[in-house]
Parts: C-alpha cells; sequence; structure tokens
C-alpha cells in the first residue's frame, strides 16, 4: 500500500514520521520543500503536486493548519479532487470545521473515491512516539480499511459515527483542553501570589482531584519557563471558536466558551497570534509582576508513556 502525507508541520511532520519508521511506502508534500528534506533523506518520495500524489498513492493523508489551507488542497489547481477517483481514499487529519468537512468529503465520494476525517488528540509529542489519539469519522467499512494506518499513527482509534462526528469531538476536547489550561494559570498564580511552592504546587495538583491530562503535560514547560508545546494562540481560538459556533448552530447557551474565545482574542492582541498557547499565563504573571517558574520541569513535553500498537477504543454499549 502506498501512501502519500500532506502537511509536514508540528504534528504532520511526526505523524508522517512514523509511517516512514514503520516501513510505509511513503510520498510527501508541503509547501515547503525544506520540510519534506528529512524525509526524502530517508527514502520518502516527493510529489510534484496533490493530483500527482493521487496518482501515485492509494490512500492522502492531509495534515493542515486550517480549513481554508485543506480547501485549496482539495480543490485548487492540481488539487486531489482533480485525481481522486475508485479505489483511492482521501483521510483529512487537520483540526477542521465539520461542516466544511461534510462538504468536501461529499466531493470526494462523488469521484468514487472513499473519504474519512482522522483528527488527533494528545500533543505533539504523542504525535512523535505514536501514542496519540485518534478519531476517525466516515463510514464504517472505510474505517475498517483504514485501521491498519490508523494504528501505525495512534496509540488509541475511536470510530466516531459518520463523516463530521470527528471533527466535532476534536473541537470539544481541544475546548476542554484550552479551560483545563487557563484554570491551571490561574491556580498557579494565586499560589504563588499566597507564596506556596510551585513545585509543591503541582504536586498537589497532580495527585488530587484537580489533576488533568494537560496540567501533567502543559504545566512543565510553564513551570520550565519555555511554555513550548508547538501550538499558539491562533490555533487555540480558531479551535474554541469551532466549539463555539457548533453550540450556537444548537441554540445551547454557553456562559464559559465565549469567556475563553474573548480571553484569547486580547492575549493575541497583546502577545500576537504566534506566541506559545500557555503563554496565556502571562496575562495573570504581568500585572501581578510574579514569575511562575520552578527549577526541575523538562523545556518540552514529554511522553512518559511506553510506545504500544495502536488499537481501536469501542463505546460502552447496553
Amino acid at each position: 500500500m502506498k501512501i502519500g502525507f500532506i502537511g509536514l508541520g508540528n504534528v504532520g511532520g511526526k505523524l508522517a514520521g512514523n509511517l516512514l519508521a514503520n516501513g510505509v511506502d511513503l510520498t510527501v508534500r508541503d509547501l515547503d520543500r525544506g520540510a519534506a528534506e528529512p524525509f526524502l533523506a530517508q527514502g520518502a518520495q516527493w510529489a510534484d503536486s496533490p493530483a500527482a500524489m493521487v496518482e501515485a498513492c492509494d490512500i492522502v493523508i492531509t495534515c493542515l493548519p486550517s480549513p481554508a489551507a485543506s480547501a485549496a488542497v482539495m480543490e485548487g489547481p492540481d488539487g486531489l479532487l482533480s485525481a481522486l477517483g475508485p479505489g483511492k481514499t482521501w483521510a483529512e487529519m487537520s483540526t477542521t470545521d465539520a461542516a466544511e468537512m461534510t462538504r468536501l468529503a461529499a466531493l470526494v465520494e462523488a469521484t468514487g473515491a472513499a473519504a474519512i476525517e482522522c483528527p488527533v488528540s494528545g500533543g505533539c509529542h504523542r504525535a512523535a512516539t505514536g501514542n496519540i489519539s485518534i478519531f476517525a469519522g466516515g463510514a464504517r467499512e472505510t474505517f475498517d480499511a483504514m485501521l491498519p494506518v490508523l494504528t501505525i499513527l495512534g496509540r488509541r482509534v475511536l470510530h466516531t459515527g459518520p463523516i463530521g462526528s470527528a471533527s466535532k469531538l476534536k473541537v470539544m476536547t481541544n475546548y476542554l483542553a484550552t479551560t483545563h489550561l487557563v484554570a491551571l494559570a490561574e491556580a498557579l498564580t494565586t499560589m504563588k501570589a499566597a507564596g506556596l511552592d510551585l513545585a509543591t504546587t503541582y504536586e498537589a495538583i497532580r495527585i488530587s482531584s484537580g489533576n488533568s491530562f494537560v496540567h501533567e503535560t502543559e504545566s512543565q514547560v510553564i513551570l520550565n519557563g519555555s511554555r513550548d508545546i508547538n501550538f499558539t494562540m491562533d490555533l487555540v481560538l480558531k479551535d474554541i471558536g469551532l466549539f463555539q459556533s457548533i453550540a450556537q448552530d444548537h441554540d445551547v447557551p454557553l456562559a464559559l466558551s465565549p469567556m475563553l474565545v474573548g480571553l484569547f482574542e486580547e492575549a493575541i492582541d497583546t502577545y500576537g497570534p504566534r506566541e506559545f498557547s500557555p503563554n496565556i499565563i502571562r496575562r495573570y504573571e504581568d500585572p501581578t509582576g510574579l514569575d511562575i517558574c520552578a527549577p526541575g520541569f523538562p523545556a518540552e513535553m514529554v511522553d512518559y508513556e511506553p510506545p504500544a500498537t495502536g488499537a481501536e477504543v469501542r463505546p460502552r454499549r447496553d
């Protein structure tokens, strides 16, 4: 089976690297040819266009920064749609809008090709180790055909239902992660202001009911001072904005979500769109004059879970 991968950014590059490390016949493409050079040096092939990639591959995976970028790859000159047909599969691993995903999937299926959405959750550090989680939306038969590939890319793979369902669940999880991040920023700053040791504060949260995945990962790089999780404020705002749109479309009167959107809009105005998202804590550090750092924490998120073969996660049923 020949697989193509378009989008070799922070997450996409690590996912593509897992395919290559597992002996997959891989073809790559990125707007920045330089991003592809390490893969080409390890034996991957280069595609001169998305259409050329379809012609060379059975499955084409896209992992791009925005719905607009995905649409451009699909519908632009020499885009994927111009070459897709029976026997081909498009797998979208970007975090995108459910309505846009549904629209593009319908265009793909009209060519006779299969479409599946496969957004990931867990951070770049788990994309690198293959321990990331994958939400997969699409026809069950397409999911079953893709499962051997998805279990290379991720450790826990959940079939979420029809096209669009995975996109909705992904932005929901990113909304929750953002909520945890802001709450942790407030908690750490308040404890520092109250004279508590931050390393002790970290452990108090970790062993308590206040713990979360975000705390065990992002709090460490906050306390280190690097704040580097390879994820920026503009991407946070995109994701929580998509979640807010889902709620509005279904007349759900959210209270917390609009506050988070406003908070990150304010932070982007102050610190810039490409500021690392954990630096939302600067909103609390700057006015208080406090430095929310402590020795002994890593500069980058570390995956302490040993790599393991991926498998499908099945929801509980009566």
